[in-house]
């Protein structure tokens, strides 16, 4: 009976796998072996799509005489620096003794080409394949992984989406950064000053740039509108509390043009005209229109993908996606939590059965212990399967991302901040089996003359999951926005809320004017650019209805991160450190007047989706890989020509100088960056 090769994606990984199988032998370079089974690894990606000049030495000089470059056959490498673990991979592939080889690469598209692309540069032949697809890396597991593997062929349709992606981003790097390079990189190169400029494009890239240019673009455009609010301070019972004064029929200034909104006027004159009309009578007092009072209850919000926790990370710790996903990966590699680079944002059914176990070993996790006890002692897991935490429907490779309760020995050997992620997503976990927190909303509405005050206060009741996520309630007033006032521990101001009734007549204590203004667009930060990236350009804030958002988003939750990272390296987009905070630079402004001008469908979002969207159904199964590469030749074809026939240099050129107009002259810190990239060579990183 011959043997089993084990091929894993990382050596680490290969270690686990060893570790699960209970290897006891010999490790070899590159490998480990015993009598019956032998495991390897890659280290990441072996192989690569060759260079044009593979295909033609000729093709090595950027030419328009040589677009679009479309290939009937695309051509493969071995990466040299890599060339080494492969011949060992390959000779351990082709080996006679091993007839069954198990795939282990990480369970995803890019996992699939990774080890596909070994396959076919190693040429195996003769070989029963099997695909081991896991949620985690314990050693259960890994084991059931094992034992459910399936034959490769059953994920045919994921890699052809995987070589097509490849595909997709490789025939749009090369093809439209050279095309626009050598149409337009000699005018970026004389409007900035620079030797030369070599403009990096690409499927989700360019579209991320778009999103970023046009936020600053928006803002930059945005002009304040002051505006005044009349504020009226009443009494109860000893206790006083604020209401805002809102336009409505029978006031006296219904509909007028002097208004901003229903709530606030364009001129502070207007707003001190109403309280000097309201003070005639004195004393003042308001009538209690309304006093209502229900009840309204908070869920705990659904689990963490990776674009949610890469957004809570920038937003709480000020750290980048592309770190949040080192961290969590660290995680997984040492078994702590389940596989990161997923979508789903709820738990499988099969999943849900087992769910008791992961919940018992957060029970030797010291910050949360009494949580998880108390989960178990009330047995809360039991009906999780027919909560929206639980659907199989919205899950394509993995679900959530959990811990899965066992690992807790390295939580020692971890740095504070992977130690802090961890227990956001173990706090995040534990709060789906929690109750929802409950409120006491009073809606108050007063009248003073003709004119009406309204107010709006919640008191938490019962704290549920709240006492569990470690969520801040505390909640600003925006600028230009009435919001509720959620009532801080105070027994007096909510016993005071019991008392008001309908009819009661309250003293108005003081009227005010309270100055604000309108406020622009808030610029993106890394982590809300991978939330808008993940719902096709839009940034929800709201969860629930994130949550509701169909669709793939622009790129994937494995790629989003890196893509940020490179559009900051090229120097097209800056990234503040401390707040995380996304700005374009000079360069990056000028590209996308270049692409705006030439390939503007590049620069949409919904369009950007659909390409991901198609790439889901020829994994699927719904389209063919044929078809869908005719579209892609198409697409390529079609806006190489139409860029070949443009003559717009000189309009750009406005173009550019009205951009550079918001860029200080002797090179601000955008434009320092812009020059930086705008000199660089022919950049060889494939484009995404």
């Amino acid at each position: 009976m011959g043997k089993s090769l084990y091929i894993a994606e990382k050596p680490s990984v290969a270690q686990q796998f060893a570790t699960a199988l209970k290897l006891a032998g010999k490790r070899a370079d590159g490998y480990i072996e015993s009598k019956e089974a032998i495991v390897t690894w890659c280290v990441g990606h072996l192989v690569t799509m060759s260079y044009p000049e593979a295909y033609d030495p000729k093709l090595k000089r950027w030419s328009l005489q040589t677009l679009p470059f479309l290939p009937r056959e695309f051509k493969y490498q071995v990466i040299e620096g890599v060339s080494k673990q492969f011949a060992i991979v390959k000779a351990l592939l082709n080996r006679a003794d091993v007839d069954v080889i198990y795939i282990c690469t990480d369970s995803g598209r890019e996992g699939e080409y990774i080890y596909r692309l070994v396959d076919q540069m190693a040429e195996v032949k003769g070989k029963t394949r099997k695909r081991v697809w896991i949620d985690s890396q314990t050693e259960e597991e890994i084991l059931r992984g094992i034992r459910n593997a399936k034959d490769w062929g059953d994920y045919d349709n994921l890699a052809a989406s995987a070589y097509l992606r490849a595909k997709e981003d490789y025939l749009m790097g090369i093809n439209f950064s050279r095309l626009l390079t050598l149409r337009y990189g000699p005018a970026i190169s004389s409007y900035m000053k620079t030797d030369r400029t070599v403009l990096s494009v690409g499927r989700v890239m360019t579209c991320v740039l778009g999103m970023a240019v046009r936020r600053e673009r928006e803002i930059r455009n945005f002009v304040k509108t002051p505006f005044y609010r009349v504020i009226g301070n009443f009494e109860a019972g000893g206790t006083d509390f604020d209401g805002e004064w809102k336009s409505v029929e029978g006031s006296r200034y219904f509909q007028s043009p002097y208004l901003y909104k229903d709530n606030g006027f364009l001129e502070r004159k207007h707003a001190e005209a109403l309280i000097g009309a309201l003070q005639k009578n004195q004393p003042l007092e308001a009538i209690l229109k309304k006093a209502e009072k229900k009840k309204e209850t908070k869920n705990p919000p659904l689990l963490y993908n990776l674009a949610e926790l890469q957004n809570d990370c920038s937003r709480i710790f000020k750290i980048s996606p592309d770190e949040t996903l080192r961290i969590v990966q660290e995680l997984y590699e040492k078994k702590l939590v389940t596989y990161p680079r997923t979508d789903a944002r709820v738990l499988s059914t099969a999943v849900a059965k087992e769910i008791h176990k992961n919940i018992g070993g957060l029970k030797n996790f010291a910050p949360l212990q009494g949580f998880a006890a108390e989960v178990l002692a009330q047995e809360t897991y039991k009906n999780i399967a027919k909560t929206r935490y639980v659907n199989d429907k919205q899950i394509t490779d993995h679900y959530a991302i959990v811990p899965t309760g066992q690992g807790l020995g390295a939580l020692r050997s971890l740095p504070p901040l992977a130690l802090k992620i961890y227990e956001r997503i173990a706090r995040r976990f534990l709060s789906i089996f929690y109750p929802p927190a409950a409120y006491q909303k009073y809606t108050l509405e007063l009248e003073a003359d003709r004119e009406h005050f309204f107010a709006g206060f919640k008191v938490l009741k019962e704290p549920g999951y709240l006492k569990v996520a470690g969520i801040n309630q505390t909640q600003k007033k925006g600028k230009d926005e009435p919001q509720e006032e959620i009532v801080p521990e105070n027994p007096a101001f909510v016993a005071m809320l019991e008392t008001l009734k309908k009819g009661m007549s309250l003293p108005v204590k003081a009227l005010s004017v309270k100055e604000g203004e309108t406020s622009p667009p808030k610029r993106y930060s890394s982590g809300s650019m991978i939330l808008a990236m993940e719902n096709a350009g839009q940034l929800i804030e709201d969860e629930e209805l994130r949550a509701q958002i169909k669709g793939s988003g622009i790129g994937t939750s494995a790629t989003r991160a890196e893509i940020l990272k490179k559009l900051v390296n090229i120097h097209y987009l800056a990234l503040n450190g401390k707040t995380q905070v996304i700005t374009p630079t000079l360069l990056g402004e000028l590209v996308f007047d270049v692409v705006n001008a030439s390939i503007r469908q590049l620069l949409n979002p919904e369009l950007t989706a659909s390409w991901e969207k198609g790439l889901n159904y020829v994994a699927m199964g719904s389209i063919t890989p044929e078809e869908y590469m005719q579209k892609l030749e198409h697409f390529v074809a079609g806006r190489t020509y139409g860029v070949l026939r443009l003559n717009n240099q000189c309009e750009l050129r406005e173009c550019f100088e009205e951009t550079g107009k918001n860029y200080l002259p002797s090179g601000g810190k955008g434009a320092k960056a812009g020059k930086t990239a705008a000199n660089q060579g022919k950049n060889k990183n494939q484009e995404k």
